[in-house]
């Protein structure tokens, strides 16, 4: 039996409850790439969500306070990456604050468009940023796809409860 919640006394809304409410929330892990004058950029983002079928578009988030941010601001493509569950020590790679992300033993190669494409992942996909939209501290990135791969082999890496994890039979 499932306990009833108290609707008499909710918790104030704050970063604090909407990231335990989300850490309930499991979610598909993805790298996303740009590349810039000062070299390439990536980050791991579980905010990955599919827009639009016609004409193809994808949004993910990112925060302004983020090193790639500068980057990302001004890139015209990105990569967008989606990971396998063999995959979470990059995942943890892109997701840590100062790592040399595109250093040994990340593997990956110039793209499309200049876009930095990692290899070994589950699907890839070149996108053309088409806007970004401000929100609260971070800007949702619309933009559409131009190409890519889905004929990556395994199984998609989850993020949930705090961790990387993997689908369970």
């Amino acid at each position: 039996m499932t306990a009833t919640p108290d609707l008499h006394t909710p918790r104030l809304a704050s970063p604090d409850l909407l990231r335990s409410v989300f850490r309930r929330h499991a979610a598909g892990v993805a790298v996303i790439t740009a590349s810039g004058g000062s070299g390439p950029v990536g980050f791991t983002a579980t905010s990955l969500t599919s827009v639009s079928a016609e004409p193809p578009m994808l949004s993910f988030g990112v925060g302004t306070g983020a090193s790639s941010w500068p980057t990302l601001s001004r890139a015209e493509y990105v990569g967008v990456h989606i990971l396998g569950e063999h995959q979470r020590e990059l995942a943890a790679t892109f997701a840590r604050s100062g790592a040399d992300r595109f250093g040994a033993p990340t593997a990956w190669r110039e793209g499309p468009e200049g876009v930095p494409v990692l290899d070994d992942v589950l699907a890839w996909l070149v996108c053309r940023v088409v806007t970004r939209v401000p929100a609260g501290d971070h800007r949702i990135v619309l933009a559409e796809v131009v190409l890519g791969d889905p004929a990556g082999a395994g199984r998609p890496l989850l993020y949930h409860q705090g961790r990387f994890t993997a689908l369970r039979d």
